[in-house]
């Protein structure tokens, strides 16, 4: 599978949505209940506040065939939002969108960066050197969801900067 990818622009943001909500209701079918998935996000989102949320954050968008089939943003050492289409999972473009990520969060300065990752994501990360930190569960619109708090050590960027 051939891709491209590239930073976020405004015009982005609905198509994201969209990829968040599909990669919700039909990626993590295996994961999740309806209920859940439903709770987690109930229609695509849209308007402003995903907009501003998007554009304030370090946001890597994956195009295939000039389609919008991913993103991935980072808000300073927290990965936020890791999200692909169904049809491709599995292809290798999430794990070339968290490279760039860590690879820019290391160009930053920043040693360590966490994630709160949801049970479909605790093994794409683990296989990418994060470690579990914590099990933990959060309350949306009355529904519990499970995930885990994950970390990285992306190791002291002043040593590569100087070898």
């Amino acid at each position: 599978m051939e891709f491209v990818l590239r930073s976020y622009a405004p015009e982005d943001a609905d198509a994201l949505g969209v990829v968040f909500f599909r990669a919700v209701h039909e990626g993590a079918v295996s994961k999740y209940s309806a209920e859940q998935r439903n709770a987690w996000v109930p229609t695509p989102p849209k308007g402003e506040g995903w907009e501003a949320k998007l554009a304030a954050s370090d946001c890597v968008v994956a195009l295939c065939e000039g389609k919008i089939v991913g993103f991935m943003t980072r808000q300073e050492a927290c990965f936020d939002m890791a999200y692909v289409l169904p049809e491709v999972m599995g292809k290798g473009v999430a794990g070339v969108m968290c490279a760039v990520i860590e690879g820019r969060a290391r160009a930053e300065g920043i040693a360590r960066m966490t994630v709160d990752a949801s049970h479909l994501a605790e093994a794409f990360f683990a296989r990418r050197g994060w470690s579990l930190v914590q099990r933990q569960e959060v309350e949306r619109r009355g529904v519990i969801l499970q995930y885990c708090r994950m970390d990285k050590h992306l190791g002291p960027t002043e040593d590569r900067l100087s070898a």
